[in-house]
């Protein structure tokens, strides 16, 4: 992909996930991922309906009239976005690949915490960690992050989402907002996720396409797996090879949801033919 190429793609996705994040998720994201806490910003005079436990007595004194001490939300937070990079992303059957899926909820995240003021870092992994981005503010960090999520080659195909566990435990001291996308096909890394959870805010989404949970009859079809390389002649017309496909899928996605709710951490499904949109908001509005 050339220069040109890349920036009028960066711009195409901005202009959709900023409109999106400015007036959707914008209220959504703020309400839903809190500050640290109150600090003091200023002392004003007793309005009515003021609360009276807010009455700085000092000031009230002084001047021989009610006066309120006024707080505001400790608001700067850090979020980071955990993508998976492994080969599996080069699947899509419905106008798009996983990866540019990924891609703009990636984006939609990042303005919405952009428009809070917060920081947005990002990690790439395969079965290594292939690239870290620390937290910063501003538009730019994000356009750069966008353009490392659309233009990124990774050096390795396969998936390890403990590993990305361990890195995020150990390069981050402070607390942050943690959403982690994959398609989630991947085990073993139920130990990290407890550690990483038990220090941050942790949401797995897990982005797939309908025909990897089920396979259609299509015959002989000859098939790749992305992270093996492997080419492999498949039966599609077998029930034993659709049943036994569709149990593997369907272990990876129970394995994926009862480990993130024992550790205490959030998910969610978001299925390329349907708008995450929709799953994002419900997702924040439960979460309120």
């Amino acid at each position: 992909m050339d220069t040109k190429e890349l920036l009028k793609k960066v711009r195409k996705i901005e202009i959709k996930t900023r409109r999106l994040s400015d007036h959707v998720f914008g209220g959504e994201y703020h309400s839903t991922f809190k500050g640290r806490g109150m600090t003091f910003s200023e002392v004003r005079q007793y309005q009515y309906g003021d609360d009276v436990r807010n009455i700085d007595w000092n000031v009230t004194a002084r001047y021989n009239e009610p006066h309120v001490k006024i707080f505001e939300e400790e608001r700067e937070l850090t979020m980071m976005l955990v993508v998976d990079v492994s080969g599996s992303k080069n699947f899509g059957t419905h106008r798009q690949f996983k990866s540019e899926f990924v891609t703009e909820i990636a984006a939609t995240l990042a303005f919405s915490a952009t428009q809070n003021n917060d920081k947005i870092g990002l990690v790439l992994f395969s079965d290594t960690i292939e690239l870290f981005i620390p937290p910063k503010k501003g538009r730019s960090h994000v356009l750069r992050i966008i353009r490392e999520l659309l233009e990124f080659k990774p050096k390795n195909t396969k998936t390890d989402i403990a590993e990305a566990l361990k890195f995020l435990s150990n390069v981050l001291k402070k607390k942050a907002i943690v959403f982690l996308l994959s398609d989630f096909m991947d085990s073993g890394y139920s130990r990290n996720l407890k550690i990483a959870a038990s220090k941050h805010d942790i949401t797995g989404i897990r982005v797939y396409d309908k025909h990897e949970v089920e396979i259609p009859k299509l015959g002989l079809v000859q098939m790749i797996d992305q992270e093996s390389g492997r080419n492999v002649l498949v039966n599609t017309n077998s029930k034993r090879v659709r049943t036994s496909f569709a149990k593997a899928q369907r272990n990876n996605v129970e394995y994926f949801k009862d480990r993130f709710k024992k550790s205490g951490a959030g998910s969610l499904d978001c299925r390329l033919d349907e708008s995450y949109v929709k799953k994002l908001l419900g997702y924040f509005k439960q979460r309120n």
